[in-house]
């Protein structure tokens, strides 16, 4: 899923060029460090960094394209609150084939298993 994602069609008539401001996140192109301090910190539960590293791995930015990390970083931001994380979200679903997508879902459960054993609370991260 190479490319940018400023002019893009949800596939339903949406722009999502409308996200969010993104100018701040083209500093992650070609930068892994960069992109890796943000991994770190959306694992941490900071939302806004889950929504930055959905759109690192949407479009390969510093990291390999990964679909399904994408989709599932997203479903992070989107649970503590980042609307705009849904439209990217949906995009990114829209692009996924079905074992793409499924993967997804199965990490997000992982996730979810992992949470509870642990006593995480959802939406406990910090919010722009």
């Amino acid at each position: 899923m190479p490319g940018s994602l400023g002019s893009i069609d949800s596939g339903n008539g949406e722009d999502c060029s409308k996200v969010a401001d993104l100018s701040g996140l083209n500093l992650y192109r070609n930068d892994p460090d960069l992109a890796a301090r943000r991994i770190s910190e959306a694992e941490a539960g900071d939302m806004d960094a889950q929504y930055a590293v959905g759109l690192v791995y949407a479009e390969g930015r510093g990291v390999e394209p990964d679909p399904v990390q994408a989709y599932f970083w997203l479903t992070q931001a989107l649970r503590q609150g980042d609307a705009d994380a849904e439209r990217l979200r949906r995009y990114v679903a829209s692009q996924m084939s079905e074992a793409e997508f499924q993967a997804a879902r199965k990490l997000i459960g992982l996730q979810g298993q992992a949470a509870a054993v642990a006593g995480v609370v959802p939406g406990a991260g910090r919010r722009h």
